[in-house]
């Protein structure tokens, strides 16, 4: 029997990651309606790395000991890609971003290579992930390349004739089954992204969020069907759990703070010795209140540390909250920052705080202007100068993607970050990011179980698994990928840190 063909082009959104190592819920969910679709098939797992190592002949495009993003996360089947997807029955391609993205050690598919990928395929094509939604915006541009585009998910039933909505939990759950043979195929640790529901529980949506045209309209998964979730994936091995892929997970069943013990407490006991459960993604309004409070208690209890609750204050431009629909205040951000400070600034016993609020910022709404990156500079100098701690912030353009409002506006005229915000987004990083980082990771700071997983011209990255893990950078070494060690912090850059390895103890 032919193969059917998984081929990861790796997926990034504001409510979900999938750039190796984080395994998406869009790779388990292709997985999941191939083996009920051709059960006796052979389904194999490709990454787009791995058609770049064939097409580049077998061979790395950088100089080691360097590492090669363009081909760092091949998987076990590297060397057989291109003949796999000459030969299969079936190709499912993941992809799309629907955020800018840059990765270390990654670089997401285009729809170039994506293209060249599937000129010897003989088979069917289909398309799933937040690609699926610009090819239904813009059919001519996609026309012959793919014969049915799933947007969100897939199943058995729909597999041949594409899908534009998500398919029902217990639908997903009935399909759902072992999910071995998929992680045996990849050469790397991989952390599990779980999704508990679709929809965003606010009343009023953010003009640039794609969640609520992903679906309008709140579905909460069952505690259950997560946790089982969890348990089959830790029955495949894997030992690192994420709780992201939704807006908030603070808002979990309505801000239920007995759901929300029962589900990390489930997982906690059905998966006994995971390594990593983060969560990703809350809503300051959420976080800010007094329910918020207790949940992010219930986190650092549960949770593993070195964990993070990224909240969207997107601007402390007035101008812009209101312009954009923004609902969370500077004043709503401070007290979320406080809870979660209060329930997890403390250290874990590996000596990293148990969980710490992290900001997204965004440059180019309507209304911005250049008090815009003022207000900014001043709500972050405020809450550095508090003595809160912050674990990380994102800053970056915003982009309209398909179906939301955003989009429907069109063509804006230019704003000041179309010119400035390399500037700004510098500015950010010496004003508020780098003094963070010090507070957050002093210098002597002994930092266990990191492994290294990059090496660049400037030396070797460490880092532990987890949301948004710090980067650990140690100059001038070129260790072996996978080396596990502790490091001592010895300085601080913007957006990571330098060490030391510590000799191991005798």
């Amino acid at each position: 029997m032919q193969p059917v063909v998984i081929l990861d082009c790796f997926t990034v959104e504001p409510s979900g990651l999938g750039v190796p190592p984080y395994l998406s819920t869009y790779v388990r969910n292709a997985w999941s309606a191939l083996r009920r679709a051709r059960p006796e098939a052979e389904i194999r797992y490709l990454t787009i790395d791995d058609v770049r190592w064939c097409l580049a002949g077998g061979k790395l495009t950088v100089e080691p000991p360097q590492s090669d993003p363009l081909t760092y996360s091949a998987t076990v089947n590297r060397d057989d890609a291109i003949q796999l997807l000459r030969d299969a029955e079936i190709v499912v391609v993941v992809a799309g971003d629907a955020v800018p993205s840059v990765h270390l050690h990654a670089v997401n598919g285009s729809l170039a290579e994506i293209a060249r990928a599937l000129a010897c395929t003989r088979g069917r094509r289909f398309l799933l992930g937040p690609l699926a939604t610009y090819a239904v915006a813009a059919p001519a541009e996609y026309a012959g390349l793919f014969d049915a585009v799933h947007t969100h998910t897939m199943t058995s039933g729909d597999l041949l004739l594409g899908s534009r909505r998500p398919a029902d939990y217990g639908h997903m759950r009935r399909e759902r089954d072992s999910f071995t043979g998929l992680v045996e195929q990849m050469p790397w640790r991989p952390i599990a992204e779980l999704e508990l529901y679709r929809g965003c529980t606010r009343r009023r949506f953010c003009d640039f969020c794609n969640e609520p045209a992903k679906s309008p309209l709140v579905a909460f998964r069952e505690v259950d069907d997560v946790v089982t979730e969890a348990e089959q994936l830790y029955a495949a091995g894997v030992r690192n759990f994420r709780l992201g892929q939704q807006t908030c997970f603070f808002s979990y069943r309505k801000r239920d703070e007995e759901a929300i013990r029962g589900l990390l407490g489930g997982i906690r006991q059905r998966c006994p010795d995971l390594e990593v459960l983060h969560i990703d993604n809350a809503d300051p309004l959420a976080v800010a209140a007094p329910v918020g409070r207790r949940i992010a208690k219930l986190v650092a209890e549960y949770c593993t540390e070195g964990n993070c609750a990224p909240m969207g204050i997107e601007s402390f431009d007035r101008v812009v909250i209101e312009r954009n629909t923004l609902t969370c205040t500077p004043d709503v951000l401070r007290r979320a920052v406080e809870n979660v400070n209060e329930a997890g600034a403390t250290r874990g016993p590996g000596g990293l705080p148990l969980l710490l609020p992290g900001l997204n910022l965004i440059y180019g709404l309507p209304g911005e202007t250049h008090r815009t990156h003022a207000a900014n500079l001043q709500g972050l100098t405020a809450i550095l100068d508090s003595g809160l701690l912050c674990h990380r912030t994102n800053v970056r353009l915003a982009r309209a993607f398909p179906g939301t409002p955003l989009a429907d506006l069109g063509e804006l005229e230019p704003l000041p970050s179309a010119e400035h915000f390399a500037t700004w987004k510098a500015d950010i990083d010496h004003v508020w990011d780098q003094p963070m980082k010090m507070r957050v990771y002093p210098t002597g700071l002994r930092v266990p179980g990191l492994h290294s997983y990059f090496i660049g011209q400037g030396g070797t990255w460490w880092r532990r698994l987890g949301s948004y893990s710090i980067q650990v950078v140690e100059r001038g070494a070129a260790v072996p990928l996978g080396t596990t060690a502790d490091l001592v912090v010895t300085a601080h850059a913007p957006r990571m840190i330098y060490g030391e390895r510590l000799a191991p103890a005798s």
